[in-house]
């Protein structure tokens, strides 16, 4: 079994930081992408931000400039810093990794539960 687990949310003024991470553990050989998706209230999730084994990146327009995606591969852990948080950033924030348990089989996607972040304007 693989868990992921967020950590780093919580309430923070606008044009304020935060350090989201996401630790993954378990039966792991390795993991391929890593990313961060968000959800608000009576909204679709969307993605954030994801990161290659190797390290290259995408981000999400509303993000770009203001968020940065990294990860400790030896750790199984992923990292979201955020700064310039605006109110629309609200949302529950989830993790999502694809993961090997072995070299022979294909990988398998795995979420976290998520980790609130709330901006307040």
């Amino acid at each position: 079994q693989v868990q992921l687990v967020e950590s780093g949310g919580g309430l923070v003024q606008a044009g304020g930081s935060l350090r989201l991470s996401c630790a993954a553990s378990g039966i792991i050989f390795s993991i391929n992408g890593m990313g961060w998706y968000r959800q608000a209230p009576g909204k679709q999730r969307e993605l954030v931000a994801t990161i290659t084994r190797g390290g290259s990146t995408k981000y999400a327009d509303s993000v770009k400039g203001r968020f940065t995606i990294s990860r400790d591969n030896a750790k199984n852990t992923v990292y979201l810093q955020m700064n310039s948080l605006k109110p629309e950033g609200t949302a529950v924030y989830l993790c999502n990794a694809d993961v090997y348990k072995s070299s022979w089989l294909p990988p398998y996607e795995y979420w976290g539960r998520g980790t609130q972040v709330t901006v307040s304007s």
